[in-house]
């Protein structure tokens, strides 16, 4: 007999890590356009624990639409089990990774099994496994729309500017600010690619980790002020962001562009004066993109770093984790 029930991680109200449930729920049926994906690894990124929290951290006005109970989780990898029968491209038994329907909530990726928009999926590169696959879509989708190709024209939420990568060479200083974290150590990686200079900042901690990931210079924030020590990079890239971003401005030349990952507050006159651009943009999915960082992952010329793996059943301690910071890479839940 057909199993019809699987294991997933719920939540049925807003609050801390303890509200995530492990529990049964019926499998999903592909819907159009759609494959059921038997998961084998998730990764944990912050609008997991935003949805979890019920999005505090947005104005009313700007919080997605959502219902509970909500299966968290927007990243996964893993192997086709299903396809509907208008999908072309994928066949029961491949390996697939990807960032579902995202900027939305409704990935429900902490779970058994996911019925994934087959435009949201690409092969998994054959030579990582699904744990490091899981790690990539978002934070790698996260750099690669920033520094690499937008490829999409949707607003910040937070201004009406469309952001536009700089182009990068051997010409171009880009400084990192949270360096370490998921988008950070990628956005390091794809930089070194494109042949920039990388100035890393993160905490003393990190310094061997990121200059084995071709960091040119590394500061340590916990010792010295970046901003008194560094002027004139083309690029910063500052995934921390929010009310303190604005001080990365004095470290640009004029010319220079400064992108926030979560936006902090800005002066149009002030960028105006300095000569900056100031610019945003949120992540999408792309399956396109994703094909590209997976080559990228295939030949080791990027590498995910996992800072730490939890059972599906222990969301909960992974979201523990997260909120004591400090992460190193990405953090990944595994399904048996």
């Amino acid at each position: 007999m057909p199993i019809h029930t699987m294991r997933a991680i719920r939540l049925h109200g807003h609050g801390g890590p303890e509200v995530l449930r492990y529990e049964g729920v019926p499998i999903p049926d592909p819907g159009p356009g759609e494959v059921l994906v038997r998961v084998h690894a998730v990764g944990v990124n912050p609008p997991d624990w935003y949805l979890r929290d019920g999005m505090s951290n947005l104005p009313p006005e700007m919080r997605p639409k959502f219902s509970l109970p909500a299966i968290p989780g927007t990243d996964l990898s893993g192997v086709v089990e299903a396809v509907a029968a208008d999908v072309d491209g994928f066949s029961v038994g491949d390996e697939v990774f990807g960032l579902l329907r995202f900027p939305g909530f409704e990935g429900s990726t902490y779970a058994e099994y996911v019925a994934a928009p087959a435009s949201d999926l690409t092969l998994k590169p054959a030579g990582i496994d699904h744990v490091h696959a899981a790690g990539a879509p978002m934070s790698g989708l996260t750099a690669w729309q920033y520094l690499i190709e937008l490829g999409h024209d949707h607003p910040s939420p937070f201004q009406a500017a469309q952001h536009r990568p700089v182009s990068l060479d051997a010409r171009t200083t880009v400084l990192i600010n949270g360096a370490a974290g998921g988008v950070g150590h990628f956005a390091l990686q794809l930089a070194k690619w494109k042949g920039a200079r990388v100035i890393a900042v993160a905490s003393g901690a990190h310094e061997s980790f990121l200059r084995e990931l071709g960091a040119d210079e590394f500061i340590d924030y916990t010792k010295v002020r970046p901003e008194e020590l560094v002027h004139d990079v083309d690029v910063v890239l500052d995934v921390v962001g929010g009310p303190g971003s604005k001080r990365f401005l004095r470290t640009l030349k004029r010319g220079g562009s400064q992108f926030p990952v979560f936006f902090g507050e800005f002066d149009e006159e002030e960028n105006a004066k300095l000569g900056v651009t100031v610019t945003g943009t949120t992540v999408r999915s792309n399956s396109a993109q994703l094909a590209e960082l997976g080559r990228l992952l295939d030949t080791g010329t990027v590498r995910v770093a996992i800072d730490s793996t939890f059972a599906l059943a222990d969301a909960r301690a992974a979201h523990e984790r997260a909120a004591r910071g400090h992460i190193r890479g990405k953090l990944v839940l595994t399904v048996a």
